[in-house]
């Protein structure tokens, strides 16, 4: 009875969740629920004036219109930046004193109204996300960054229209989210006003605006809108269209819901810190990944897949947008996963199944087994927090875990369900459990089970095998799974076992669920030469290797079955099992002059480079280094696809170390001529000139003198950046460190990466070595002012390479120093070092 009138008294007095609101940093939980069942009807007007010079700040000029169920509490409208950002503030017709609090522009109940209500404000636009440069700027938002230009409430499930007015320098052109309505010029300056967006989140509003190029097309009813820097684009705007149509009218058939914004337009990004973002009418691309000079065909089915999953996101993330960002993987794994159905169709079965094995698994493999490893859907209390939740796992494991689900439900089923999803949830926001809820309709199987594994916990499976024969015929093949780590569980999955004779295969698909099984198919079948485990490549986790394969594995027919067998010798070993990484080094380098398949080549070639500068020690790795360098060499003049000649190329280019290999390729830069066979562009002879400074000191004017051939002015001012990362002299080196620290310079993040690289190459570890533990230092800062997969790339570039026990014992340091360091931060940092740790174990 007590309880019942506490209860009463509850309801009558109003007191719920939501009525002590916190003035915190950042976007709490708990201030999304509040707003989001409080707050409706939202439209910023927003108005940018943008100076000619780019130290000037930017005015900003806003006008929010909102209804609110109740005053009763203050308004936090979300605004990261200082209180002298605010000029004046006006709300409702009465101005008042702006009152900003932790990141908060907070406004009295007292000005506010129940229902609709008007806020101005003149503002100074905080600049870091609008990523300003000399001749151009672009605003990237993701995914709590709004909040650091204007003020507004930042987070997804509050959509909103946006009216932009952008003015800009004379000659600029503009793309926003919304279509243009006019232009008008008076000489210095270019006035753009956009009509109303579709209903957006915060962080899909975007615009860009500076000096580009300007292409337009009709693609099908769309008129689409292309700006680009690009100096000679060649061929590749016409296929960049090109790509966009096919995506568009693949997703409008499968998905049953015609393309649903009002324009199609993208951008390519100098230097973009992305593959691409996908803004509804104006997608945000790396330049470098569109405009493609004598491309290999992996570099043609990235760009495929790259403007393919931007697309996708159209549907998934931009229409049905998730509710928190604690499921921000759901629109990566849709996008990704749609992408890879495009290139499919485009491409056909065989070449779609090999590059899904290759791009995705790897790189999921390369977190899921480390200790920092996270699961697919994580947890989330702050959007401040949400940048450090992407990742592989997300971009990757998560692909292969809907792609499982496809297999598990039928693939009409599947996409019986994801229809409907749309459908409902079109123009608004949803859950991962509001997925579940509607494709388990279309599924036997238990969903919820099956999703406990795959998405709610982290980790991988080890499968192993026993075998008995009864004279030349098996009697039993038996299979296990257990948890790499962890507790016991079973990941419920497809794929294939295939039996290899002298002159045949025999396939026995494997449908497990249980800890373990017996193949029945298998029994009374004449003994094989060996086994190959996950030969179609479906199944995730680490899968027995039959030591009897050996160099027979090169020949093996299928390109699919041959890249599942390579990735998965490479993860046995890392785990120590079945050989040690120079004799896969061995076996591996055998295999260059047998594999003709390109995308399988690099496959090769990039864990030969993996295990020769990182699992091999440095003595040994000089005694290897000429029959490696010959082995490349050779195998690239057998060769008689330019592409595979290309991939060969790129890998002694990585490797080579001795004075006659650097005289070769020296000659080769200088006289621009290569090997024959092989076509390389400019952007090639970039990469070799920096390669030729790394490896000799003496080459270091090759970078002055690669920038003196180029003509654009964007490559060469990274060239400009790069450069003292790469001198012959510690001292500069050190002082280009040492101005990391500066958020300045690190605002163009693609060359921060690029430039770590080369200063924690093994051959300059012996000088970089002291910039490991201020690196580890800076993490926390990069992640609060650094875009989402800065924090990761920084980590992987300081410590991808490193091997050594003194490198180890500084990761092991800095974490005991912070035993209360940031959990996510923490467990990139283990990711980052995963091998550095393994190395430890496998070189000792």
């Amino acid at each position: 009875m007590q309880t019942l009138r506490n209860i009463i008294l509850l309801l009558v007095i109003g007191v719920p969740a939501f009525s002590r609101q916190k003035i915190t940093p950042g976007v709490s939980s708990e201030l999304s629920k509040y707003r989001r069942a409080e707050i409706s009807g939202i439209r910023y007007q927003l108005a940018f004036q943008v100076p000619a010079t780019k130290t000037e700040s930017i005015a900003g000029m806003e006008t929010i219109s909102c209804s609110l169920k109740t005053n009763a509490q203050p308004l936090q409208i979300d605004f990261k930046q200082p209180a002298d950002h605010l000029q004046a503030l006006s709300v409702n017709g009465k101005t008042i004193t702006p009152k900003l609090e932790n990141e908060h522009l907070v406004i009295a109940p007292a000005q506010l109204h129940k229902g609709n209500n008007t806020i101005n404000i003149q503002f100074t636009a905080g600049d870091a996300s609008l990523n300003r440069n000399a001749e151009y700027l672009y605003a990237l938002f993701v995914p709590d960054r709004a909040r650091t230009v204007f003020p507004c409430f930042d987070q997804p499930d509050l959509k909103a229209h946006f009216v932009l007015t952008l003015r800009v320098p004379a000659g600029w052109k503009a793309l926003a989210n919304g279509k243009l309505k006019d232009s008008t010029s008076n000489g210095s300056q270019t006035i753009y006003n956009f009509t109303d967006s579709d209903l957006l989140p915060t962080y899909l509003f975007s615009f860009t605006t500076g000096k580009y190029n300007q292409a337009q097309k009709q693609l099908g009813t769309y008129n689409a809108e292309f700006l680009y820097r690009e100096t000679d684009p060649g061929a590749n705007v016409d296929s960049i269209f090109q790509a966009h149509d096919n995506a568009l009218r693949f997703l409008e058939s499968w998905t049953g819901i015609r393309y649903p914004f009002q324009k199609v337009g993208f951008a390519a990004i100098p230097d973009f810190q992305f593959g691409g973002m996908e803004h509804p009418g104006e997608v945000q691309y790396k330049a470098m990944s569109l405009f493609l000079k004598e491309p290999t065909k992996d570099q043609l089915i990235g760009r495929i897949g790259l403007i393919s999953h931007e697309t996708a996101h159209m549907w998934f993330g931009d229409l049905v947008t998730m509710q928190w960002f604690n499921d921000v993987w759901m629109k990566e794994v849709f996008a990704n996963f749609m992408a890879d159905k495009v290139v499919e169709q485009l491409m056909g079965s065989e070449t779609f199944n090999l590059q899904f094995l290759t791009d995705h698994y790897p790189a999921a493999y390369g977190v899921d087994r480390t200790p920092g490893a996270n699961p697919i859907r994580q947890q989330l209390d702050n959007l401040q927090d949400a940048g450090s939740m992407y990742g592989n796992i997300i971009y990757h494991k998560a692909p292969i875990m809907m792609r499982q689900m496809e297999l598990l439900m039928g693939k009409d089923n599947f996409q019986k369900g994801i229809q409907e999803y749309l459908h409902k949830y079109a123009y608004n926001n949803a859950t991962w459990n509001d997925l579940v809820q509607i494709l388990a309709k279309y599924s036997k199987y238990d969903l919820l089970t099956w999703n406990k594994v795959w998405v709610n916990q982290p980790g991988r499976p080890v499968f192993d095998y026993t075998i008995s024969y009864n004279g030349n015929k098996i009697d039993k093949l038996n299979l296990t799974q257990r948890p790499e780590t962890g507790a016991a569980r079973i990941w419920p999955q497809a794929f294939a076992v295939t039996l290899v004779y002298a002159d045949s295969i025999h396939t026995i698909p494997v449908n497990m669920n249980t800890a373990g099984m017996q193949l029945k198919a298998a029994s009374g079948l004449t003994k094989p030469l060996f086994i190959l485990f996950n030969s179609d490549g479906i199944g995730y986790g680490l899968f027995p290797a039959d030591k009897a394969m050996q160099e027979q594995l090169f020949t093996q027919q299928s390109a699919v079955s041959r890249a599942a067998a390579y990735v998965n010798i490479y993860e046995n070993v890392l785990s120590g099992r079945y050989m040690t990484p120079a004799e896969l080094l061995a076996l591996l380098t055998k295999g260059l002059a047998i594999e003709k398949e390109e995308t399988n080549l690099r496959l090769l070639t990039n864990y030969i480079a993996s295990l020769y500068w990182t699992f091999t020690r440095a003595a040994d790795r000089i005694a290897f280094s000429t029959q490696l360098e010959t082995a490349l060499w050779n195998a690239m003049e057998a060769q008689t696809q330019p592409n595979n000649k290309k991939v060969l190329f790129r890998a002694y280019q990585n490797v080579y170390v001795s004075e006659v290999a650097g005289k070769r390729m020296y000659e080769i830069w200088q006289l621009q001529q290569p090997p024959a066979g092989i076509k390389l562009a400019e952007e090639d002879y970039t990469s070799l000139a920096l390669t030729l400074a790394l490896k000799n000191d003496t080459a270091a004017t090759v970078i002055t003198q690669q920038r003196n051939r180029m003509s654009d002015a964007d490559k060469k001012a990274r060239l400009d950046f790069l450069m003292p990362a790469l001198s012959a002299n510690v001292a500069v080196r050190d002082s280009f460190f040492n101005s990391l620290t500066d958020r300045k310079n690190r605002a163009k993040e693609a060359w921060v990466v690029i430039a770590l690289g080369y200063l924690h190459h093994p051959l300059r570890q012996s000088t970089s070595y002291k910039y490991l533990p201020q690196s580890l230092e800076l993490v926390e800062e990069i992640q609060r002012t650094g875009d989402i997969f800065f924090p990761a790339s920084w980590l992987s570039a300081t410590f991808g390479s490193y091997q050594t026990k003194a490198a180890w014992q500084v990761v092991q340091q800095f974490l005991l120093k912070h035993p209360g360091y940031n959990p996510k931060l923490k467990a990139k940092i283990q990711q980052a070092t995963d091998n550095l740790n393994r190395a430890q174990k496998l070189l000792n």
